[in-house]
């Protein structure tokens, strides 16, 4: 296969996966660049206050994408993009050495996971990620508990990131942090105690159409993934893993529901499995709103269903939630954009939505849907 050939749609050049490779082999290397970077420039970072930054997390296709890319078009936002992996640790250096040219690139492709979704090198992307798996090594192992929560302490991490944190506001000149990460679902009262005053907008969708659509893409991944290994590293480097080869359990919890889910995704039982991780996520987030006050106050909950019923006034909350003011044109220009998919249709038997509705019910019900 050659450097620019597709695997089942999905491109992955030649260069990227060396590249990160190489990157991923020499961790400690550019985790040392990354503060040398920190000293050189340590007047200006100075100088940055990290004002309320906003974090958009919920499993993946639950319409973060969409709601990442419409906050990021604020003037005074500034946010991960595609071109800034693989050297997420020493960005400033990255951005001006090859992050340029990258962004001059801009005929949009459809993305990844055929969603109809265009991106370009520049278009805002969850990246982050690859510092919280430097610092956490137990971050993706199913077999550990995954949250990390007010009790956490990691000093060296701590000021690595808040550092990261002020040289995207810094390359991208921003006032205010914007972050896409699925995973930050665990780690709510962690962020909230690094940043009292975050902001954390938890995306989320029905479950029979969450389930379709994790399995849809589960399906197209798995499918690249075994035509084109560079794909599985890729992902692995980027800590995505949340359908392909190396799909791994969300943790929140009790072991017993963890090994459950696995075994039902070993033994080709998907749909369940996805269902009970559905739950379990969404049914963790729901706890901690309910067991903490300041949690409960810095996260607005979206229903994607609702976002596609009257986007111009959930738009408006969701914005007003991030502290972050658009015009009313503006506003109904994004509101405009936002559909309900109709490239795929569930499919389910009845027996296949009886079991989602047996795993997720309980949840469902806690999020306002109709059970």
């Amino acid at each position: 296969m050659s450097d620019e050939q597709a695997a089942g749609g999905i491109a992955m050049p030649g260069w990227l996966d060396r590249l990160g490779g190489f990157v991923e082999r020499t961790q400690g290397f550019w985790r040392k660049i990354g503060e040398i970077e920190t000293n050189a420039h340590q007047e200006a970072l100075d100088r940055i206050e990290i004002d309320r930054p906003v974090y958009i997390a919920g499993l993946a296709r639950s319409g973060s994408t969409v709601l990442l890319e419409m906050l990021a078009r604020h003037p005074d936002v500034a946010t991960h993009q595609y071109r800034d992996f693989p050297l997420l640790f020493a960005p400033i250096y990255w951005d001006r050495a090859f992050g340029q040219r990258q962004a001059n690139r801009t005929q949009p492709e459809e993305r990844a996971h055929k969603d109809r979704i265009k991106v370009t090198p520049a278009s805002p992307e969850a990246m982050e990620e690859v510092l919280w798996m430097a610092f956490f090594q137990h971050i993706h192992d199913p077999a550990q508990c995954q949250v990390l929560d007010a009790s956490t302490s990691a000093p060296a991490f701590e000021r690595f990131y808040r550092d990261h944190l002020k040289k995207m506001l810094l390359i991208r000149d921003g006032r205010r942090y914007l972050a896409k990460g699925n995973y930050n679902t665990t780690r709510l009262a962690y962020l909230l105690k690094l940043f009292p005053d975050a902001r954390f907008i938890v995306p989320v969708r029905e479950p029979r159409w969450h389930v379709a659509s994790l399995l849809k893409q589960h399906r197209l991944f798995s499918a690249a993934e075994r035509a084109d290994r560079r794909i599985l590293r890729h992902m692995r480097r980027v800590g995505h893993f949340e359908f392909g080869l190396d799909r791994r359990v969300v943790r929140t919890g009790a072991n017993e529901e963890a090994a459950r889910i696995d075994a039902l995704w070993s033994s080709g039982q998907d749909i369940e499995g996805y269902a009970r991780l559905w739950s379990g996520v969404y049914g963790y987030v729901l706890d901690s709103i309910a067991a903490d006050p300041a949690i409960a106050r810095a996260t607005l909950v979206v229903r994607y269903e609702d976002l596609c019923r009257d986007p111009q006034s959930r738009l408006t909350d969701i914005a007003t939630h991030a502290g972050l003011s658009f015009p009313s044109d503006v506003i109904a220009a994004m509101a405009g954009e936002v559909s309900s998919p109709t490239y795929y249709d569930p499919g389910f038997t009845a027996t296949e939505e009886a079991t989602i509705h047996e795993a997720t019910c309980g949840t469902a019900r806690r999020l306002g849907y109709a059970v």
